[in-house]
């Protein structure tokens, strides 16, 4: 009995079962049903490009630019150390909501931790970090909110000790800043401000390339008009998504 090429079988399943347009849009549209079915869930490693390269019989270059597509759309992340993965779907908040990131986190089934990178103590004399019109010493964080071990968003925080003495020594470690907060010290105003930037300085952290686009969200709120806390987020932008809700006057 004659056995058929591989690359013969390859082409009488196309032709049974037709993707549209070019290769790379019919390797992105497999890996699209293999991911929108629930065969290939959040955290799947998906093969390298050398093994699709192989698999579909075609140019590196070609697998690339799907990849490439689809990371783009959100669809996939990559790691430079691991390969790439499907990604988490974003986290949605209300683009005027004070989120719990932990309590997002793990609504999603997923295991939150926060990552504490560093922390001291300092003045702001000048206003120079971010929170005018505190007196007296601030507490500044910086850490990184972990879901299921990936890093899901990094965050810079000042917290007025004037305000929330007990911020000393609490254990950010145990409990993120902002649950910590929420639980210690009611806010009465805040001010959002939302930009998109590459990850920059922060994509280490991330495991992230500098030119990464992502989310910044930097948040001050204020208890009796007095100035408790000052943070900036930053979010890969596939990760996160704001939704705002509003209705004519």
């Amino acid at each position: 009995m004659k056995s058929t090429p591989r690359a013969d079988r390859r082409n009488k399943t196309s032709q049974t079962a037709p993707r549209p347009g070019s290769l790379d849009q019919r390797i992105r549209a497999d890996i699209i049903d293999k991911i929108t079915s629930g065969a290939w869930r959040p955290g799947h490693k998906i093969p390298t490009e050398r093994e699709l390269t192989e698999a579909y019989g075609c140019a590196r270059m070609t697998v690339s630019k799907a990849i490439a597509s689809l990371v783009l759309a959100g669809y996939i992340e990559r790691n430079k150390k691991a390969g790439s993965f499907v990604c988490q779907p974003p986290l949605e908040t209300a683009a005027f909501d004070i989120p719990d990131l932990a309590q997002l986190i793990r609504a999603r089934g997923d295991l939150y931790a926060f990552d504490l990178k560093t922390r001291d103590i300092a003045a702001d004399a000048d206003g120079a970090l971010n929170l005018d019109g505190a007196k007296g010493e601030l507490l500044r964080i910086d850490g990184v909110h972990m879901a299921n071990g990936v890093p899901f968003a990094i965050e810079h925080r000042i917290i007025s000790l004037a305000v929330a003495p007990e911020a000393r020594s609490a254990d950010f470690a145990a409990e993120a800043p902002g649950t910590w907060l929420t639980g210690h010290i009611p806010w009465s105003s805040a001010r959002h401000r939302i930009s998109a930037r590459a990850a920059g300085p922060d994509a280490a952290w991330l495991d992230l390339d500098k030119t990464t686009a992502c989310l910044c969200v930097e948040r001050w709120t204020w208890h009796a008009g007095v100035p408790v806390t000052y943070v900036k987020n930053l979010f890969p932008g596939h990760r996160y998504d704001l939704i705002a809700e509003f209705s004519p006057k």
